[in-house]
């Protein structure tokens, strides 16, 4: 298994470290691990003035996965737009075609007290979100900042969806929903965006396809109301780039903390890059507080998805599980009773659990 590790910016070095570590695990069990590093973000930016340059492109290219820990910080919103990390990441995911974002929001019975829902709302709560990802108002074009005939400034940025596209999409999503309780919410905008009714109409057709699984369809409004008031409602949600984009990271918080929730990004052949849902925290960057567990878990999602290696995904998660058990917190999950530890030491715990 080659995997290409990138770090990344703020909190990434410290949680991909973490997850290196049970990597190391793994291999020292026999597993045929590969690991070779590259910048992609800010620190790409810094070492090598892009975002995403082509040693990186060539090394993830090469590569059966990609692990990421999280782009972005602070001292790049001035660079011009196409320098900024956050670039490196859209490109990451056009170059390798990664279509399809996987984001699970599982509530582990341990940290049902973290949610801000009350406990019986959340508890049992497990969603999967699939979220196109290379398509929508993200990438249509035209786009960008002009300057109209009277002097005015207008932005433009344009929702634009292909019938294959959507029908890709709509395939992985009834996938998995099959593996699940073939239950799958499709997401959007069809009473007022004609791209969303294009998205609709394609669903439903391709819901032939599947006629084991439940194919309902709610409006981006409603959905986001609907995963406050009565989450559990949902198994599997399918839904375009932007809206998938809010979505999961309000699903996310339904379960705590969204440094517990893993994702991945996959192309037409489970290739993918793994990474946290969260972000780069670049006020906690270099504190050894920052927890480490979704990166961990997107670990497994590597093995799952890419590798197909099912024992060995269920191993990492039955650790997560264990030293949440054995009562160990970092500072975003922790409360009263439960022992606080660092980034280091959690993924330390993890490893020992393995």
């Amino acid at each position: 298994m080659k995997i290409a590790v990138l770090p990344g910016d703020g909190i990434g070095t410290e949680i991909v470290a973490q997850a290196a570590k049970v990597l190391e695990a793994l291999r020292s069990d026999g597993m045929k691990i590969e690991m070779e590093y590259a910048h992609l973000g800010g620190a790409a930016y810094d070492a090598e003035g892009d975002p995403f340059p082509q040693s990186t492109e060539k090394l993830a290219k090469a590569s059966d996965a990609v692990l990421l820990g999280a782009v972005g910080g602070y001292q790049y919103d001035t660079l011009p737009r196409d320098m900024r990390p956050e670039r490196g990441l859209l490109r990451i995911r056009k170059e390798l075609n990664l279509f399809a974002n996987l984001r699970p929001a599982l509530l582990y019975p341990e940290l049902a007290n973290a949610s801000t829902l009350k406990s019986e709302v959340v508890s049992g709560l497990d969603i999967m979100i699939v979220r196109e990802l290379t398509g929508d108002v993200y990438f249509g074009q035209p786009r960008g900042i002009t300057t109209l005939p009277n002097g005015e400034r207008e932005g433009v940025n344009t929702m634009r969806y292909s019938e294959s596209e959507i029908i890709r999409i709509g395939h992985v999503a009834f996938g998995i929903a099959m593996k699940r309780n073939k239950k799958l919410c499709s997401v959007d905008k069809a009473n007022v965006l004609e791209t969303t009714e294009l998205w609709r109409m394609v669903m439903t057709e391709l819901s032939k396809e599947y006629p084991e699984v439940a194919l309902t369809h709610m409006l981006v409004d409603n959905t986001a109301m609907q995963l406050v008031r009565a989450p559990k409602q949902f198994d599997v949600v399918v839904t375009g780039n932007i809206f998938g984009d809010i979505l999961s990271d309000e699903a996310s918080m339904l379960t705590g903390s969204i440094g517990m929730l893993p994702s991945a990004s996959l192309d037409q052949n489970n290739k993918g890059l793994y990474e946290p849902s969260h972000g780069s925290a670049p006020d906690i960057a270099g504190k050894d507080i920052a927890n480490p567990l979704a990166t961990i878990l997107s670990v497994a999602m590597m093995l799952r998805y890419t590798f197909n290696d099912e024992a060995n995904a269920l191993r990492i998660e039955g650790a997560v599980r264990k030293v949440l058990q054995q009562g160990l917190r970092t500072a975003d999950i922790f409360e009263a009773g439960m022992q606080k530890v660092g980034c280091s030491k959690m993924g330390d715990a993890v490893v020992s659990a393995l």
